[in-house]
């Protein structure tokens, strides 16, 4: 059996120890802070419990839940296959973490990241292998979400490419080929082309996130609006990625209001704080937001 590290446990990492998990891999979870394990571990196994319930499952929640292990630090690195790097979206962080990895890491270990903006090429120039070092850009919720980029760094080989698009096949997922490392990748780029516009609209106060929303998925086919898009992905992160836009020369497809740092520096984060656009329940429950 395959094993995995998942370096980072918030809500991307942990939803991609889970999809793992169930893929049948040995998963370790590491993050520095006990009570953010904790927390991952206690989402995990609601989340598999609903699945469950469903009839989703192949297996028993418990058995899945089973094969995922909290670490405190990066020291089961030298005993993985793969490594995914699903930290807090700093790239001083990042490169911290890659330099760390690639010192214990075996040398075949391909390195990965989950990052939404960040350069791959900048993360590579990190460790002595930057062949083996590309990205995998999971879409949140990732229990939910099926599809992932895959992106290939200036130096990635086309071998351990190859071998990401049959790793993301083999959680269940869909794999969007990204052969060239440029700002915002690809999904994002679009993405937020629709996303500023989006926002300027509502902080002009010309139409509701609800509104919005709902046009989208009855006009447009789209399964989810802008904003519960946003929310699910954490408004911090939409700012992140809004910030690196600008300084990557993309600045562009950033919104042009400040809306969105705004609403950060209020505690409205989105669903994880259970308040950013809508509001939420603690059954994660949507609700209207009340701007009051």
């Amino acid at each position: 059996m395959q094993k995995i590290l998942v370096v980072g446990a918030g809500f991307m990492g942990s939803g991609i120890a889970q999809v793992s998990a169930q893929a049948g891999y040995q998963v370790r979870l590491m993050d520095i802070q006990t009570s953010i394990i904790d927390k991952a571990l206690m989402d995990i196994r609601w989340s598999l419990e609903r699945f469950e319930a469903k009839g989703i499952l192949k297996e028993s929640a418990k058995e899945i839940l089973g094969r995922i292990s909290g670490e405190k630090d990066l020291s089961s690195a030298s005993d993985v296959d793969w490594i995914i790097e699903a930290a807090w979206e700093k790239e001083d962080l990042k490169r911290r973490i890659f330099q760390e990895l690639d010192q214990l890491a075996q040398p075949n270990t391909p390195l990965t990241t989950n990052t939404s903006s960040i350069p791959i090429n900048r993360l590579a120039e990190n460790t002595r292998r930057p062949e083996r070092v590309f990205g995998l850009h999971f879409f949140g919720p990732v229990p939910l979400m099926g599809l992932v980029e895959v992106i290939k760094g200036e130096k990635t080989s086309q071998e351990i490419f190859e071998k990401g698009i049959a790793f993301v096949q083999s959680l269940g997922k869909t794999p969007i080929r990204v052969e060239r490392d440029i700002p915002g990748f690809v999904m994002n780029r679009i993405f937020s082309a629709a996303f500023r516009e989006a926002v300027d609209l509502v902080d002009q106060g010309i139409v509701s996130p609800e509104e919005v929303d709902l046009g989208m998925r009855l006009g447009y086919g789209w399964k989810a609006g802008p904003f519960e898009i946003a929310d699910n992905a954490g408004l911090d992160t939409c700012a992140q990625i809004g910030q690196a836009m600008r300084v990557l020369g993309a600045g562009y497809l950033a919104p042009r209001s400040n809306l969105i740092d705004r609403m950060v520096a209020q505690g409205r984060l989105g669903r994880k704080s259970g308040k950013g656009f809508y509001r939420y329940s603690l059954e994660g429950k949507r609700m209207p937001w009340e701007n009051k």
